[in-house]
């Protein structure tokens, strides 16, 4: 299957650069995935769509502040490293600029100027893209140190500046360890969820942290030739057990965003059954694949040819996620992880 049948058109000037003040106030875009029917609401009216015994997934991994800018030490240099998953203890794989200065050896420092390094980087291995797994050196706690240094990692199409952190984390995160935002639950407050679970809708968590697989753009030629990245992933026992009672009794499983949709299935035995685990996923969901748990889905809108447009063409239809983006993009939606809610049912 070829990447460019993933491809769309889409304005520059559709990409949101910043959040809305209200975390609801988005518009929200349905499709019916066995009809291909597109209805345009705001993002409130999700709650019209669901109905009690429904159970609502929810990624509550944590962002950490992973972008690091700092100097070579024997330069002076600038450089920049994005931490993208550790590894153990205080070895991390990461992105680096510019990479073609930073080979193994490359030592690096991070604090303020004229003052000794909080912390210092050695570069251990090279791999591709800029990829390199560094080893840190420091006196201290190192989430400590890194909530001081840190910066939060946006992706690369928004260039504003981020008015504070906790806008790029959704109301429910816990567990600390990834490198972007599961944006889909970005669009949630507390009180809005507490008004679902008031109307019989059920709220599980699953962790997936998500890593280098966000910024790996699709190279290959074919679907079929690309290789996902791993990430870490947690489902625990409480999840499995409300969501396999849910699937016994006839109720709809609602994943909310890519990255829970991934983990769900990730740890789907064959009978569609959910196991409680953890681990690595590598699972690349694309048009043909059966979906075992999910049985709607609540996302944002996509870049082009990318893996995350091809796990909600197989949910739906190609022809009909290229029909609706066509839509979104003449209604002026908003794009990308600030951007618009679609709902998938």
């Amino acid at each position: 299957m070829q990447v460019d049948l993933f491809d769309y058109h889409l304005p520059e000037s559709l990409i949101a650069q910043t959040p809305l003040p209200d975390r609801t106030a988005s518009r929200l875009l349905t499709l019916d995935k066995r009809s291909g029917t597109v209805r345009h609401h705001q993002f409130e009216q999700l709650a019209d769509y669901l109905q009690a015994g429904d159970v609502l997934v929810l990624n509550d991994t944590r962002v950490i502040p992973a972008r690091l800018f700092g100097v070579k030490a024997d330069t002076g240099a600038k450089a920049e490293v994005l931490l993208l998953k550790q590894l153990e203890s205080d070895r991390w794989e990461a992105l680096v600029r510019p990479g073609k200065k930073l080979k193994a050896g490359a030592v690096l420092h991070f604090g303020e100027e004229g003052q000794p390094p909080l912390l210092t980087a050695t570069v251990e291995t090279e791999g591709e893209m800029g990829g390199r797994t560094l080893r840190f050196h420091y006196e201290g706690i190192f989430n400590e140190i890194l909530d001081r240094l840190g910066h939060m990692p946006l992706p690369p199409y928004i260039k504003e500046q981020l008015p504070e952190r906790e806008r790029y984390q959704t109301v429910y995160a816990r567990h600390e360890g990834s490198a972007a935002a599961p944006t889909a639950g970005l669009h949630f407050t507390k009180e809005y969820l507490h008004k679902l679970e008031q109307k019989g809708i059920q709220l599980a968590y699953v962790t997936l942290h998500v890593g280098l697989g966000t910024f790996r753009p699709v190279s290959a030629e074919t679907v079929e030739a690309h290789e996902m990245h791993e990430e870490y992933y947690e489902v625990p026992q409480e999840t499995a057990d409300k969501i396999n009672e849910t699937h016994r009794r006839g109720g709809r499983i609602i994943a909310v965003g890519t990255t829970s949709c991934r983990t769900l299935e990730t740890a789907a035995g064959e009978d569609g059954t959910l196991h409680a685990g953890s681990g690595w996923t590598g699972i690349f969901i694309y048009p043909g694949y059966r979906f075992r748990i999910v049985d709607s889905l609540l996302t944002n809108f996509h870049l082009p040819k990318s893996t995350l447009l091809m796990l909600i063409s197989a949910l739906a239809s190609r022809e009909y996620v290229l029909a609706a983006y066509k839509e979104a993009v003449e209604k002026e939606y908003r794009f990308f992880s600030f951007g618009d809610a679609m709902f998938i049912y």
